[in-house]
């Protein structure tokens, strides 16, 4: 696979629905030390996936956590995506995305905030990292 820049733009983020594109992507993350980007189609909708264990000498400041978590009780409380989405430290899963152009958005706003940049996740989610 080829290598993801970091962060990842959305036009780039991998699919990893099919279970092989799933192990290339993520054994690719691993290979490069970065944090693993991935958009899994379900039955209720997109599910945006990252997972900092593919990066083990990655860290992430407090600050930047605590903002990706209000973004994402925002789109919680919105009902943008399910209750059930999982929000870290280590591994993000926003389930029921509506469609793969807005999981593709928030995949790589969500993977710019784990690298320092709130810039697209407050793009995309307007209004909550004020």
């Amino acid at each position: 696979m080829e290598l993801l820049p970091i962060p990842c733009p959305a036009e780039l983020i991998p699919d990893v629905t099919e279970l092989v594109a799933l192990n290339t992507a993520y054994g690719a993350a691993r290979d490069q030390h970065a944090v693993f980007v991935g958009i899994e189609h379900q039955s209720y909708g997109w599910i945006v996936k990252t997972d900092e264990l593919t990066a083990p000498e990655h860290t992430v400041v407090t600050a930047i956590y605590d903002a990706i978590r209000t973004a994402v009780i925002h789109l919680i409380r919105s009902r943008e995506i399910r209750p059930d989405s999982y929000a870290g430290p280590v591994y993000f899963a926003l389930n029921g995305v509506d469609n793969q152009y807005r999981a593709r958005e928030l995949a790589a706003a969500l993977h710019a905030a784990l690298y320092g940049d709130l810039g697209l996740l407050s793009d995309a989610i307007p209004g909550t990292l004020a």
